[in-house]
C-alpha cells in the first residue's frame, strides 16, 4: 500500500521511540547548486528543502539529470552549495571548515557507490579497515572492527579474499561493511545495485533493509530502480533539480 503526498505530516510523535525515529538527522533548507562552465550555467538544484529522520531508509529517484546524485553530494558535504543551508545532526556544514567536514565524514558517515571502489590488491578485511587506519585508529582495533563489520554483512569467512575472488554481490557487501566500520550516523548509497544482476541487487537491498531495522541505521539511497525504491520507507522524486513528490511506503 502506498500513499502519495507532497509533504510529510508534521504531527507530533506519540512515543519516545517515534520521537527518536523522527529526529531529523540531515536537512536541506532551500539548497541551490549551480554549475558554471563559463559558457552555460546548469541549475542542478533549485531551492531544495528536504529532511531525513534518524532510522529512516529513503530513496531518491528521478530521470537522469534530475539532480539526485548532486543532492546526495551536497547533503554529505562532498560538494559545495551556492545557496541555502545543509544541517547534519543540527550542525550547519557551512559552519565547518574543510578539515572539519572531512573529519566529520570520516567519523559519522558511510558511503556505498555503484562500482565498489575497492583496492584490488587488498583483501576484504584490509579494504574495510583502511578508513580506520587512515583516521589513525590502531591496527589491532581497526582489524577487530573490520572483522565485526564483515560479520554484519555475512562475509567474515571471506575476509582474506581479494576483490577478484569475490562475486559482484560479495564485493558490494564488502563496500557496505566498509561504510559501516566507523559506526556512522548515516549511510549514503549512490546506485548501490546499478552494477548488479537482479538476484544480487535484491540481496543487497535486503541486506541494507536488515541493517536499517536491526542496527537502526539511516540510509539515503539514490537509485533509478523502482524495485529498490519500493523497499524503502519513502521515495522522494526529483525532476529538473526540484523535489516534485514524496511517496510514503508501508513496507511489509
Amino acid at each position: 500500500m502506498t500513499v502519495l503526498v507532497e509533504e510529510r505530516p508534521t504531527q507530533a510523535p506519540k512515543t519516545e521511540a517515534e520521537a527518536e525515529l523522527r529526529e531529523t538527522i540531515v536537512e536541506a533548507r532551500e539548497v541551490v547548486k549551480t554549475y558554471d562552465t563559463g559558457k552555460v550555467q546548469v541549475h542542478a538544484l533549485r531551492g531544495v528543502s528536504f529532511g531525513v529522520g534518524r532510522g529512516e531508509m529513503v530513496a531518491i529517484m528521478g530521470p537522469s539529470g534530475s539532480g539526485k546524485t548532486t543532492l546526495l553530494n551536497c547533503l554529505s558535504g562532498l560538494d559545495s552549495i551556492n545557496g541555502g543551508n545543509v544541517l547534519i545532526e543540527e550542525v550547519s556544514l557551512a559552519d565547518m571548515s574543510d578539515r572539519e567536514r572531512t573529519d566529520y565524514r570520516a567519523r559519522r558517515m558511510g558511503f556505498v557507490f555503484q562500482f565498489y571502489n575497492l583496492m584490488p590488491v587488498l583483501s576484504a578485511v584490509e579494504n574495510v579497515e583502511l578508513p580506520l587506519l587512515v583516521a589513525g585508529v590502531s591496527s589491532k582495533v581497526a582489524r577487530r572492527k573490520a572483522l565485526d563489520a564483515l560479520d554484519l554483512v555475512g562475509l567474515r569467512e571471506w575476509a582474506e579474499h581479494v576483490p577478484d575472488e569475490l562475486s559482484g554481490g560479495q564485493r558490494q557487501r564488502v563496500t557496505i561493511a566498509r561504510a559501516l566500520v566507523n559506526n556512522p550516523a548515516i549511510v549514503w548509497a549512490d546506485e548501490p545495485t546499478g552494477d548488479l544482476d537482479s538476484e544480487n541487487a535484491d540481496e543487497i537491498v535486503g541486506l541494507m533493509r536488515k541493517l536499517n531495522r536491526e542496527q537502526d541505521l539511516t540510509f539515503l539511497i539514490v537509485t533509478h530502480d523502482i524495485v529498490v525504491g519500493r523497499k524503502t520507507d519513502r521515495i522522494v522524486r526529483m525532476v529538473d533539480g526540484q523535489i516534485v513528490s514524496e511517496e510514503i511506503l508501508e513496507v511489509r
